[in-house]
């Protein structure tokens, strides 16, 4: 039997019972897979975060998520989370840490602020997929609920990756988004078609403080809907940058993101971009958090 501390953590928010809610296990060496399914099954979040020992010199820690029914190389809410934890339970600085998951090993900042803890990650490879057209994209549009006079014509539907890939969907109007019910069985059933598990759908909305509201729903991996999701606010930066929707400041683009309105669970996801000759080379999200409760668990 092994004794382990659970935390559940809100992510993109210093608001208890708002923004996205995810596990954290900071001493999960020693757990099986299964027992580490299993114990996401259980918290049943979106993602569980497992801090691991490094098993090489070029990081610190490695992590692994989880959702309720599959590993996933990355994720953004579970990373502030875990780190956000880990930060508060050695008393860490503002500095830099370097860990490996699915997607790579990548470095992410901790951050003191007048806000409490702030944690930001580099994300992974830019990756972005040529976009649907015709009866595809007639499908994904109408799985999702969507009219096509709904979708906003200077964006194209397209798979878009930063370690974790996600279908865009630009629409017009964040009536639409807020009151949209997506075919959920469809779109896992799609997911396995386009290799796709996540679909997010977003407004642009740049004369606000924010510049996008967004939805994500991932049915195929047991997430029915995410409430705010770095790793699809990451890849909707890159997206930006590439399809030139965005204002950058030289080589860089700069947004607040907001999401999980519709849920109840509103969380704002800070992303950054750089460019490299126009194009979109590395990604970062980041945001608070805030720690719900701690618990220990015999497995």
């Amino acid at each position: 039997m092994k004794r382990v501390r659970v935390y559940q953590v809100d992510s993109f928010t210093t608001t208890p019972f708002s923004g996205n809610p995810a596990g954290v296990v900071p001493n999960a060496d020693g757990l099986s897979e299964a027992q580490m399914k299993g114990l996401a099954r259980e918290l049943n979040n979106s993602e569980t975060a497992f801090m691991l020992a490094p098993d090489g010199p070029d990081h610190e820690l490695r992590v692994r998520f989880f959702t309720p029914t599959t590993e996933v190389p990355s994720c953004g809410h579970a990373t502030i989370a875990a780190h956000y934890v880990r930060a508060v339970e050695k008393g860490l600085a503002s500095g830099t840490v370097v860990h490996k998951i699915g997607a790579g090993v990548l470095p992410v900042e901790i951050r003191r602020t007048d806000a409490g803890l702030w944690i930001g990650m580099v994300q992974g490879a830019v990756e972005l997929g040529t976009p649907f057209e015709g009866e595809i994209r007639r499908e994904i549009l109408q799985t999702l609920g969507l009219a096509a006079d709904t979708v906003d014509e200077r964006c194209p539907v397209q798979i878009v990756s930063t370690g974790h890939s996600k279908v865009l969907v630009g629409i017009r109007s964040t009536e639409t988004l807020h009151t949209m019910s997506p075919d959920s069985s469809g779109l896992a059933a799609l997911s396995r078609r386009i290799g796709c598990n996540g679909y997010f759908v977003f407004v642009l909305t740049p004369q606000e403080d924010v510049l996008a509201h967004g939805r994500m729903f991932a049915p195929a991996i047991g997430i029915a809907e995410d409430p705010v999701t770095g790793n699809a606010n990451g890849p909707l930066g890159a997206y930006l940058v590439a399809h030139g929707l965005a204002k950058p400041t030289g080589n860089h683009l700069s947004f607040r993101a907001r999401q999980g309105e519709a849920m109840g669970r509103p969380g704002t996801v800070e992303v950054d971009v750089d460019i490299e000759d126009g194009r979109p080379h590395r990604v970062r999200v980041g945001g608070h958090a805030v720690i719900i409760f701690q618990t220990e668990v015999e497995i």
